[in-house]
Parts: structure tokens; sequence; C-alpha cells
């Protein structure tokens, strides 16, 4: 291959690299992915006006476990299985329908706007004790116990919101 031409391809493929870098974004960066529902051909065919949809979905991401906490008389961590937090959140919709005058002048739209909420949560955990006990200050044997066995309850934290609304040319 020619210098000229490689030195071509090499200019062609930095800026191709430059382009697709500017628009797309990794998908782990974004909070919420858009998705549009296409009606126009279906608008065209029917000959009327249909609504706007529009909608969000959430990309979860996974954080980081606590680190095992000790305590003292156990010999196990107090959370022995920890509880693994993901963050999202809840899918958003915005839809706009027309209305043909039907509540008189001036309100030919409706729209309903529910934006994506955060959304926080933690997956179930465990707590386990060993029935034997940790040895004595004094250097005595150990002594044995009931085990003890716990569920940590999962956790959903989310704060949704949503508008309604009526207007001209919403």
């Amino acid at each position: 291959m020619k210098r000229t031409t490689r030195g071509a391809l090499a200019a062609a493929v930095a800026g191709l690299a430059a382009a697709l870098g500017a628009t797309a974004t990794p998908a782990a960066a974004t909070a919420a992915v858009p998705v549009p529902v296409p009606l126009g051909g279906a608008e065209t065919a029917l000959g009327t006006e249909l609504p706007e949809i529009a909608g969000e979905l959430p990309v979860p991401t996974a954080g980081a476990p606590e680190g095992p906490r000790y305590t003292e008389g156990r010999l196990l961590p107090d959370r022995t299985l920890p509880q693994l937090p993901v963050t999202g959140g809840l899918p958003g919709l915005d839809v706009r329908q027309p209305l043909p005058h039907l509540l008189g002048e001036g309100f030919d739209h409706a729209a309903l706007d529910a934006p994506a909420a955060g959304l926080r949560t933690l997956t179930p955990g465990l707590a386990l004790d060993t029935p034997l006990r940790a040895p004595a200050a004094d250097g005595g044997l150990p002594s044995l116990g009931l085990p003890r066995a716990g569920v940590l309850a999962p956790v959903v934290e989310t704060v949704p919101s949503a508008g309604l609304g009526v207007g001209p040319g919403l």
C-alpha cells in the first residue's frame, strides 16, 4: 500500500472515530435512555393526528457493598452476606394527545408528563452467627449457644412524580 493511500485511510478512520466519539455516549454514562415511539406512518395512513409518545428507560448501576463489620463477642461479621446497593430509576413517559376542542376553545391538547424518577435499592442480606461463642477473657474454652440467623430486608426508595395538563398546543 502506498504512503498516500495509507495516509488517506488513516485520516478517514480518524475522522470517523472522532465523529462517532462526539455523538455516541456509553450506556453506563447516561442515567436514562430515550425511547421514541414513531407514529408518523400511522398518522399519515389514517389521516388523523395521533398522540406523540416518548419514554425513558433507566440504566441500573450496581454499587459496592459495605465491608464486614466485626462486633465483640461474635465469631462471624455482623452482616455475613452484605446488602448490594443498586441505583437506577423508574421509566419515564411523555404523552401529548390532541383533543378536537372537546373541552371548549383553547383546550386542544392534553399532556401527561411522568419523568424518570431516581430509584435506590438494597438487595436482601443475611446475618449469621455460629453456635460457638467467643472464648472467655480469662483464657477458658468457648461456650455453646443457639445459632443465630437473620434476614436483612430489601430496601426500595423512590419519589415518582407526574403532571397532567390541558391547553392550547402543548
